[in-house]
C-alpha cells in the first residue's frame, strides 16, 4: 500500500484557499471582494508568484491594464513556476490584444463618416527631456514600436511631422496619445489649404496702426489695413534655392546631373489669429522701391561713403525689414525652426502634393520644401483650435 500523501503546512493550504476565494471573485465579477482578499494576502506573502499573478488578473478586470502589464511582465522574469508563468504570458498577450481591438473598432467607427476620411497629419510636440523615458514606453505601447526607437521619435524642441493618413483614423491615436501625457495634435489638409494667405507687395502705411499692398488666392491686388496687435505669431524660414549641377561619373561616358543648393531666399508670416488669416512677405517678392522705406544701418565700411540706398543689397534691405518688425512685435510669438519640422516633413510627398504652397518665387522645378512650409506656417495658425 503506497504512502499517503503528507498533509498541506496549514498556512500554505490556508493561502492557496485565499486564492481560490479570489479567482471565484473574479469570475463573479466582485472586484471589491477580490481586492479585500489580495489585500489581506499582499500583507503576509507580498512576493507569492500566485498572489502577484490574481493581482494582475484583478488589474486586468478593472481595466488597469498598464498596471496589468507591468506585474505580468516582471512574473516572466522572475517567476519559476510553470503554471504561474504560463497564465502570466496569456495574461500579457490578452493585455496586449485589447488596445488593439479597441483601437482597431475605435478607428472603424472614426473613419465610417466619408469626411472623417479626408487626408489628415499628425504632428508630434516637444516633450521635456526628463519625461522621455516613461513617455517613450507609452509612446511605444501606443504605436507598436521599440522603446528605443520610440524615444528617438519624440522631440524635445521643435514639432515633428509624424504620421499621415485619414483623419478619423489621426484622431482615434491623438486621444491616445494625449491621454498618456504625449502632446499631439492633428488636422487636415483641407483645413490648411483653406487659410487665406496675402502675398503682402509692400507696406502702404505703419503706424499707429498698418496697411499692405498685397495680393490674394486669385492674384487680385489690393490693401490690407490692421493694428500691430492683431499679430500674435510670426513664422520665419530661409527656403532653398536649387539647381542642376553637373556631375561627371568616373569613366566619362555621360554626365549627370544632381540638385544642389546654391542659395536662400527669406520668407516671413505674419499671424492675424482673430482673423484666420496669414500676411506672407517673401525677400524676393517684397517691393523694396515701394511704399514705406526701410533705411537699412550702414556699418563703418559704408560710413562717408556715396553709396545709395537703391544699390544696396536685395539681402541687406530685407533683414532691416525683419528688425523692423521684430521691433514692432515684441509681444508675439516668434518661430523660427521651420527646418527641423521640414525634415519630416518632406519625405511624406504623397502628402505634400495636396497642399498648395501659395509661395511665388521662381524654382527651375517644383519643390517640396514649399508645401512644407505651408504647413507648418498653417498648422501654427491652427494650433489653439485643434
Amino acid at each position: 500500500m503506497p504512502n499517503a500523501p503528507c498533509p498541506m503546512p496549514h498556512a500554505q493550504f490556508h493561502k492557496m484557499n485565499s486564492i481560490d476565494e479570489v479567482a471565484e471573485a473574479l469570475n463573479e465579477g466582485d472586484y471589491r471582494g477580490a481586492a479585500r482578499l489580495l489585500k489581506a494576502l499582499l500583507k503576509e506573502s507580498p512576493e507569492n508568484p500566485w498572489v502577484q499573478l490574481y493581482v494582475a488578473r484583478l488589474y486586468e478586470e478593472t481595466d488597469k491594464l498598464e498596471a496589468a502589464e507591468k506585474v505580468y511582465r516582471k512574473l516572466l522574469r522572475q517567476a519559476r513556476n510553470p503554471k504561474v508563468v504560463g497564465q502570466a504570458r496569456q495574461g500579457l498577450k490578452r493585455v496586449e490584444t485589447i488596445p488593439k481591438e479597441r483601437r482597431k473598432e475605435a478607428i472603424a467607427r472614426a473613419t465610417a463618416n466619408p469626411d472623417r476620411r479626408q487626408l489628415g497629419v499628425l504632428v508630434l510636440e516637444p516633450i521635456a527631456d526628463e519625461l522621455k523615458t516613461e513617455a517613450a514606453r507609452r509612446f511605444a505601447r501606443i504605436m507598436q514600436l521599440q522603446p528605443y526607437s520610440a524615444r528617438l521619435l519624440l522631440p524635445s524642441r521643435s514639432w515633428r511631422m509624424y504620421r499621415t493618413g485619414a483623419i478619423g483614423e489621426l484622431r482615434v491615436f491623438v486621444a491616445e496619445l494625449r491621454q498618456a501625457e504625449i502632446p499631439c495634435f492633428c488636422a487636415t489638409v483641407e483645413q490648411i489649404n483653406q487659410i487665406p494667405i496675402f502675398k503682402v507687395r509692400y507696406f502702404q502705411a505703419i503706424s499707429p496702426g498698418a496697411s499692405v499692398v498685397c495680393k490674394n488666392r486669385s492674384n487680385q491686388l489690393g490693401q490690407l489695413a490692421f493694428d500691430w496687435s492683431e499679430v500674435n505669431h510670426v513664422v520665419t524660414a530661409l527656403m532653398p534655392i536649387f539647381k542642376e549641377v553637373a556631375v561627371q561619373n568616373h569613366r566619362r561616358t555621360r554626365t549627370n546631373y544632381k540638385e544642389k543648393t546654391s542659395d536662400y531666399v527669406g520668407i516671413c508670416d505674419l499671424h492675424l489669429q482673430n482673423r484666420g488669416c496669414i500676411l506672407r512677405l517673401c525677400q524676393e517678392t517684397y517691393q523694396f522701391q515701394e511704399g514705406v522705406t526701410f533705411t537699412p544701418v550702414l556699418d563703418k565700411a559704408f560710413s562717408g561713403s556715396n553709396v545709395k540706398i537703391d544699390s544696396l543689397s536685395v539681402n541687406l534691405r530685407w533683414q532691416t525689414l525683419l528688425k523692423f518688425l521684430q521691433e514692432k512685435l515684441v509681444l508675439a510669438g516668434v518661430q523660427s525652426d521651420f527646418n527641423f519640422f521640414a525634415e519630416t516633413a518632406l519625405p511624406e510627398s504623397n502628402m505634400l502634393e495636396y497642399i498648395d504652397s501659395q509661395i511665388e518665387f521662381w524654382r527651375y522645378a517644383p519643390s517640396n520644401w514649399d508645401p512644407a512650409f505651408q504647413l507648418y506656417s498653417g498648422l501654427i495658425l491652427l494650433r489653439r483650435s485643434l
